[in-house]
């Protein structure tokens, strides 16, 4: 399975990106698809998760962050509305082919496949 993120960038505060991962190489779905991102001298860190019975939030992006996917072309997305300097990050697209409980979505360790990253800039 390959992911191939794209869609970042620089952006000013307040404004907006929509990051786009491309899944390809399987012919079934997979069952969990999610965003991290990581900052330099930082952990890698959970943003979004997205199943057909659930999405999933940190905090601090819940009513600016919306994770969406679009099973004809195999692709997850993730919205991004009122970034904030502090949102500067690589943003890394990850896939699990099964379903898994909420509260495992937010582990990395939890995740088969990874996108090489794609960096989104926030600054004036």
């Amino acid at each position: 399975v390959q992911l191939q993120a794209s869609g970042g960038g620089l952006v000013q505060p307040g404004g907006s990106l929509r990051l786009s991962c491309v899944v390809s190489g399987r012919t079934d779905s997979p069952g969990v698809m999610a965003w991290f991102r990581q900052s330099p001298g930082q952990e890698r860190e959970f943003v979004a998760a997205w199943t057909r019975f659930n999405t999933l939030y940190a905090d601090p992006m819940k009513g600016r962050f919306t994770i969406t996917r679009d099973a004809v072309k195999n692709t997850a997305y993730l919205q991004m509305n009122s970034l904030k300097p502090e949102d500067t990050a690589v943003y890394y697209c990850a896939a699990r082919m099964t379903r898994i409980v909420v509260s495992g979505q937010r582990l990395p360790s939890n995740y088969d496949y990874w996108g090489q990253g794609t960096q989104v800039t926030v600054s004036s």
